[in-house]
């Protein structure tokens, strides 16, 4: 069976930061959960330096640097200070969010299309040095088309909307939400955008989302660092990239038997 492409999963070690800020001291260092990702399987390590510093710490990001063979994704808000820690670093990907203080978690999109000059003179500098530059943005047409015209290399899609809908059993809405979000890969995959895809992914949502051909890497960490307190975090990955590569093959499938019957 031919499968579809295979696809990148970025584990997320915010959450481990979170309970050992919880407590203070040193312990569970996120280093450590990163190289156990890495030794699972995991494509890539994903963290995000807020201007707060409430889960990942300064210290944190050159210490992954050093420890990782996976490329870092380096997930920052648009401000001089965290361009200025991304150029002193140079990850492999900065991944530009919309933050503030007030918020448990990223809540929405980057609003691109309204700040499109000053996100374009804030990508420049990080794409010339090296730094792979995604947009976290809403499957919305008008911020997809700014992210490619601001010169971001890659759009991750915020899959929160469509992952809450579907389990709250909001089944129609959801529906719609999985159509925008496959709209929007499809628009960003032919502007010349790499598709990725993340927030409020599990086990329960995942695989109409990896089913995406467009989308070539998803981000995940809460319920990954949740689900490994039960069953650690080898298998709770492994069990992650099994349904992820599930639904790769069952597109496939489906592409294969719509090409033999001359269905679209």
């Amino acid at each position: 069976m031919t499968t579809a492409p295979r696809q990148r999963l970025g584990v997320n070690i915010d959450h481990v930061a979170t309970v050992r800020n919880a407590r203070g001291g040193a312990l569970p260092d996120p280093v450590r959960a990163a190289l156990l990702a890495q030794a699972a399987g995991a494509d890539g390590i994903t963290a995000h330096l807020r201007e707060d510093r409430r889960h990942i710490r300064d210290a944190d990001i050159a210490a992954l640097m050093a420890a990782l063979r996976v490329p870092l994704n380096f997930e920052m808000a648009a401000t001089d200070e965290m361009q200025a820690i991304a150029l002193r670093h140079r990850p492999h990907a900065a991944c530009i969010v919309p933050e503030r203080r007030e918020e448990r978690t990223t809540e929405g999109g980057l609003e691109v299309a309204g700040d499109a000059d000053r996100l374009r003179a804030f990508i420049a500098p990080l794409a010339q040095a090296g730094c792979r530059v995604s947009l976290f943005v809403a499957p919305d047409a008008t911020q997809i088309a700014a992210s490619a015209a601001v010169g971001a290399a890659v759009v991750e899609l915020h899959t929160g909307a469509y992952c809450d809908l579907l389990d709250e059993g909001r089944e129609a809405e959801a529906e719609a939400e999985l159509a925008r979000l496959r709209a929007a890969a499809e628009q960003a995959a032919g502007l010349g955008l790499e598709v990725h895809a993340g927030h409020g992914l599990s086990y329960h949502n995942v695989s109409p989302i990896a089913a995406i051909p467009q989308v070539v890497e998803l981000n995940i960490g809460h319920f990954l660092m949740g689900e490994a307190m039960f069953t650690g975090l080898p298998a709770a990955i492994a069990e992650m990239r099994a349904r992820m590569d599930a639904a790769r093959t069952d597109t496939a499938r489906t592409d294969m038997a719509h090409a033999d019957t001359g269905r679209p």
